[in-house]
């Protein structure tokens, strides 16, 4: 734990970040604090297993599994949502794991939320998520929040947006280099 820790603020400062947030929670639930690393910065998310245990879960697995390290932000909507987690890249993909049924809560989809994909059968969540750029009050009821990003939203917004004639398709998208949990960061 103290090793986590000292690798979290080493990695903050070599950044020059000031994450005061991101640091009490990797320090106070590393199990469910995930730090996903992008060409421009981290992205520190506390899960919510309290909103969405079997969600939270299989997102942990898979992360322990190295699963979501180089894919592609395949679908960013500018004013709105960054999705990822597609090995396709295409939105079509999943993990080999099997889909989860919906755990929908009354925790509101605002800017920083991070909730998961589906295609139109509302138990059909996989591996793919997305980080609400912007409050996405029409998400409420309707899809499983799995998180909250704590710190680097501003990485969040340099993730480069697809086109709005394409429905945020993205042409040279950009990737997650790296996502693990803070409690294992190798």
């Amino acid at each position: 734990m103290i090793r986590t820790l000292v690798l979290v603020i080493a990695v903050c400062a070599a950044l020059g970040f000031t994450q005061d947030r991101a640091l009490a929670q990797a320090k106070s639930d590393p199990q469910n604090t995930v730090v996903l690393t992008t060409k421009d910065g981290d992205v520190t998310i506390k899960l919510r297993p309290d909103l969405a245990p079997k969600h939270v879960a299989q997102i942990k697995t898979l992360v322990k599994r190295k699963f979501y390290d180089g894919l592609t932000f395949h679908r960013v909507i500018a004013g709105f949502m960054a999705q990822t987690g597609d090995p396709k890249g295409d939105g079509t993909g999943g993990s080999d794991l099997p889909n989860i049924p919906a755990e929908f809560s009354s925790a509101p989809f605002k800017r920083g939320t991070v909730g998961m994909a589906r295609a139109s059968d509302p138990d059909s969540a996989n591996s793919q998520f997305f980080i609400c750029l912007a409050d996405a009050p029409f998400l409420n009821h309707n899809y499983t929040v799995v998180g909250e990003v704590v710190s680097g939203m501003d990485v969040v917004d340099k993730i480069k947006k697809g086109s709005k004639d394409e429905n945020g398709t993205v042409t040279s998208p950009d990737k997650i280099v790296r996502m693990r949990l803070a409690s294992d960061p190798k």
